[in-house]
């Protein structure tokens, strides 16, 4: 599932990468109104369909302006932490406006609204808004930034624009502000925040799930040994303090998991290490600490991993102890610009919010990208081999519910989104170390598969059938890794231009798994050799081709992104090894259908001796799902692109068909299994001998559960093709 990252919303900066255009709230200056920029009379069916009725919710957040003197306030996505998922009571944007797609920005003047998202939810937000809205798509012409609609919409005022500083990061804060101070309107925090105002006892409590320590089965390193090696980057930056503000840092580092969040094992949090010392911000912190373990894979108390006592206190411990304190918004600040008046040097993120950001003197802050997002990013040695067995499990579900739906459609039988989903959901939650699913599951029929994050609801519920594609992005959360898959089918007869889109799709999708590149380059350096293909005739999609992804953590995590973009890329780190990515192009028709294939990939090394030395590095599979033949024009295809298709494939039969318990089951993977342009007929799936891999080696046959051993990563040898590809996007960036 493409989302805007990274784990993200990483930053809002970074969020523009998830869709390749510029990011709204960029810098402008004074102007009127550009002709032919969106307004409310272009919302022409804005009053049909099921929307959330704003009027109400609109005109008391605008009394609450009115109290707080400001003409115009921001609302973005985030909650205090960059969350790309803020909890049910964080999510303020959606409560104002009515869309609740997990990217969108709104600002509400005392007369006119406006929301902001990209093209990934072009059609969602249509759907969603009511007419109190104009809809600003991202990225398309004539369609101003945030602070340029602010700037024309207050022009010849002596305006006045609020936003709450915890909301908005501090590098977002910071380009809000060059923009409104050129134009010489006012940007001031508000600390009193409108929309909680207007939403009032409705708002939802905050959650305080359990929180639970994950053994090191599963984390790989203790949280003591992560401690050292963060302290260890403190000394390198000169810093003595580090602010850890994402919640899936600090899930991470204490390797601690919980679920304030939907889909996602965090809970809300601060941290501050420094030192000699760490520091821990909780929510209901005496009873979270001495609460009894509610998973079974542990009997740890919260206190008892933390080495602290009841109630928080490190008095008297003679092991590494975390401090836990109350989760206080003001409490943190307060403690921040201690800190820094005490001398201390205060290391603190691109993402950290701009309350906390603020509250500390130039002269004491160092503003850099983190060192945990990265360390976490590089899978340790348990890591991969954990997230390998969990992709093996899940690759399997996803085998046998397809096998299992496509019969079910092929004989007449009734499905349709919604009970595809729930079916599969149900295959997911069985599965071995699974804690629910990683997103709500994407099941789009027909044309609702060209809703790029299509939610199946009743009200638009469609029946999966054999005249229409069916595209499915789904994922699960596992103790042992985090899962997020997409496969595109039609259970009938395609046509040839649904055949073309999709083999154009999967062959971006294969030159991208198949890339090796010289160690030093970033996401953004590889992406376009999965578009290439579709560039061709003309066809394109409107957001980024990976994402990263976490071990038990949230589905998209930076702070590695392979996207186009054209923004700042201070939070981005180039490709390192262990790092994993989604390689997911995509192509959608409006109307008519959807296609995106998503595998999941990780960064290794190769053998590759360079006159450089530098180190090449290449991409190796994880999702063991097969593609769709019936969907696949063979004579579009390359020499090298059916070579590593029928490596794949040879790679998913050999680890799974052991593992199918029914000859029916064997059968349907051997049917999607057999290499490309051979006599198809001529061996039963159990008699089928396996060639050898690129390097010599044999992929072995993988039990599940076990991790796989003897397979070899998919590539092909090196073409003056690849070279001339990774010359032609490094010299086209660098």
């Amino acid at each position: 599932m493409w989302c805007c990252a990274a784990g993200l919303v990483y930053l809002l900066t970074v969020a523009s990468l998830c869709h390749g255009g510029p990011i709204a709230g960029e810098g402008g200056h004074r102007t009127k109104r550009e002709a032919g920029q969106p307004t409310l009379a272009d919302r022409l069916n804005c009053s049909q369909g099921d929307r959330v009725n704003t009027t109400q919710r609109l005109a008391d957040m605008r009394a609450a302006m009115r109290q707080l003197d400001i003409d115009a306030f921001i609302i973005l996505s985030d909650d205090a932490h960059g969350s790309e998922y803020p909890s049910e009571r964080d999510e303020r944007r959606g409560f104002i406006s009515g869309f609740t797609g997990s990217a969108g920005q709104a600002v509400v003047t005392l007369h006119q609204a406006a929301l902001w998202t990209d093209g990934r939810y072009f059609l969602e937000a249509e759907g969603a808004l009511d007419c109190n809205w104009i809809f600003m798509r991202s990225g398309d012409a004539n369609v101003p930034s945030i602070s340029q609609w602010v700037i024309s919409e207050l022009a010849n005022t002596s305006g006045v624009v609020g936003a709450d500083p915890f909301l908005v990061s501090n590098s977002q804060w910071q380009s809000f502000e060059k923009a409104f101070v050129q134009a010489n309107i006012t940007f001031k925090q508000v600390f009193k925040n409108p929309v909680d105002t207007a939403w009032g006892g409705y708002q939802p409590a905050p959650p305080m799930s359990n929180i639970t320590a994950l053994p090191m089965e599963f984390a790989g390193k203790t949280w003591q040994d992560k401690i050292t090696e963060l302290r260890q980057s403190m000394t390198a930056k000169n810093a003595d303090v580090f602010v850890v503000t994402s919640l899936d840092e600090t899930a991470w580092l204490f390797n601690l998991r919980g679920g304030d969040i939907s889909y996602n094992p965090v809970f809300l949090s601060y941290a501050i290490v420094e030192k000699t010392s760490v520091r821990l911000y909780l929510l209901n912190k005496n009873e979270r600490l001495t609460q009894n373990a509610t998973d079974p894979v542990t009997s740890i108390k919260l206190k008892e991993h933390l080495n602290t006592g009841d109630t928080g206190s490190c008095t008297g411990s003679s092991a590494s102890c975390v401090e836990v304190v109350d989760y206080n918004e003001t409490a943190i600040v307060e403690d921040v610009k201690a800190l820094a008046t005490a001398g201390k040097k205060i290391w603190v993120t691109f993402v950290c919010n701009y309350a906390i950001f603020s509250a500390i003197p130039e002269a004491s802050r160092i503003q850099d990208r983190s060192s945990i997002a990265l360390a976490k990013a590089m899978k340790n040695q348990v890591e991969r081999e954990g997230m390998e067995r969990c992709y093996i499990r899940d690759s399997l579900i996803l085998i046998k519910f397809l096998a299992f739906l496509e019969k079910e459609i092929k004989n007449g039988h009734y499905w349709t989104e919604v009970s595809a989903a729930e079916r599969l959901k149900e295959m997911r939650l069985q599965g071995q170390y699974n804690r629910g699913l990683s997103f709500e599951s994407i099941s789009g029929s027909g044309p609702n598969g060209a809703v790029i994050h299509y939610r199946p609801l009743n009200a638009t519920n469609r029946q999966i059938t054999t005249t229409e594609m069916y595209l499915l992005d789904s994922g699960g959360q596992y103790l042992d890794g985090t899962t997020d898959v997409t496969r595109t089918m039609h259970f009938g007869t395609p046509s040839s231009h649904e055949k073309e889109c999709y083999t154009r799709v999967l062959m971006g999708a294969i030159d991208l798994a198949n890339l090796v590149w010289p160690q030093g380059l970033y996401g953004r350096e590889i992406d376009m050799a999965a578009r290439a293909p579709l560039w061709q005739v003309g066809l394109e999609y409107n957001h980024g081709t990976g994402h990263g992804i976490g071990a038990y953590l949230s589905v998209h995590e930076g702070p590695g992104f392979i996207s186009l973009s054209k923004s700042s890329f201070n939070a981005q780190e180039e490709l390192k090894p262990y790092m994993v990515f989604s390689d997911e192009p995509g192509y959608y028709e409006n109307g008519k259908f959807g296609i995106r294939l998503e595998t999941i990939v990780m960064v290794e090394p190769t053998s590759i001796k360079a006159p450089s030395n530098k180190t090449f590095y290449r991409f190796k599979p994880m999702t063991l799902v097969p593609f769709e033949p019936n969907l696949i024009d063979t004579e579009l295809l390359t020499k090298s692109q059916i070579t590593w298709l029928n490596k794949y494939h040879e790679l998913v039969w050999n680890t799974m068909k052991d593992n199918l318990t029914s000859e029916e089951e064997r059968s349907w993977l051997w049917s999607r299994a057999q290499p490309i342009g051979e006599d198809t007929n001529s061996t039963t799936p159990a008699a089928t001998t396996v060639g050898s891999s690129p390097t010599g080696s044999t992929p072995a046959t993988t039990t599940v559960g076990n991790s796989p051993t003897g397979s070899s990563p998919l590539v092909t040898p090196i073409t003056s093709a690849t070279v001339f590809l990774v010359a032609a996007v490094t010299s086209l960036y660098l």
